[in-house]
């Protein structure tokens, strides 16, 4: 592990609490520990798993689609929607603490961390792969295995905001740990999301009604204050799309005739990026 990955761990541990007892966290010996003795090692790559209990049926990226991710993002295809994540995602004071949970590299982490110089960031996943990763996307990022569904590891009240980007999310959770002034931002595909692509190469399509059962879900702890649609064309060569094909969901469902459906791409296509960004603020502040 890094100086930078323990350090940030330790300087955020204040935050964390234990998955076993939801006591205060405190680093010692390249650990976190709680005050009834439970301990968690920080591990060499440079995160500390608050992943405990049985086997959870969720598994996450795999280190393929991790790398794929990586690949895309440093193309800059997404650019636009990381900055537009940044400024939304900035604390109102400009710094505090930020949890984006489903973070798999820290992509958007990263870019909302570069956008908020005061702002200490977490990246939390379920996928160890992710998680490795996202210890070594931005200095001012700790990373941290954990499971969403079975409660965020966090004490209450300690977060100026939580960012999601097209991953899973616990509302009721998120409210919890949100200081009673934090945002939440939620960053979901629209149906044109890469829609020139679903057809050829028989991408995963994002549900019609997924704005409808994303404000249902949110508007019992949160009220919304704002949204934002980025939308633009990217020129994507037939790498990029099979970056696009083995990065996300439609990786588990590639067939054997990806390949050939990736060969019979033009060179060059135009390809829509359509990602709706909305804040939203726990309706205790109301």
């Amino acid at each position: 592990m890094s100086p930078a990955s323990s350090a940030i761990l330790a300087e955020l541990a204040e935050v964390l609490a234990c998955p076993n007892c939801g006591l205060a966290l405190a680093a010692a010996d390249r650990a976190l520990r709680c005050g009834s003795g439970h301990g968690f090692d920080l591990a060499r790559q440079g995160y500390v798993s608050l992943l405990t209990g049985t086997a959870t049926r969720f598994t996450g990226d795999t280190a393929d689609m991790l790398l794929a991710r990586s690949d895309f993002h440093a193309r800059g295809h997404f650019a636009p929607v990381a900055a537009a994540v940044a400024t939304a995602a900035a604390p109102p004071g400009g710094n505090g603490v930020l949890l984006e949970i489903g973070a798999g590299n820290g992509y958007f982490l990263g870019a909302a961390l570069d956008a908020a110089p005061e702002t200490r960031g977490i990246a939390l996943d379920i996928a160890k792969p992710a998680v490795r990763r996202a210890a070594r996307a931005h200095p001012r990022a700790a990373a941290v295995l954990a499971d969403v569904w079975r409660g965020l590891p966090l004490r209450p009240a300690v977060l100026d905001t939580v960012l999601t980007v097209f991953a899973p999310r616990n509302p009721a959770e998120v409210a919890r740990v949100l200081a009673p002034e934090g945002r939440f931002v939620v960053a979901t595909p629209t149906e044109r999301h890469l829609g020139e692509l679903i057809g050829p190469l028989g991408l995963v399509r994002v549900d019609p009604g997924k704005e409808r059962k994303l404000a249902a879900a949110l508007t019992a702890d949160f009220s919304a204050l704002g949204t934002e649609l980025v939308e633009y064309p990217m020129a994507l060569t037939r790498d990029d799309a099979a970056l696009l094909v083995h990065m996300g969901p439609s990786a588990f469902h590639a067939g054997e005739d990806t390949a050939a459906r990736l060969a019979a791409l033009p060179d060059l296509l135009a390809v829509t990026a359509s990602v709706r960004i909305g804040t939203y603020a726990p309706r205790r502040a109301a």
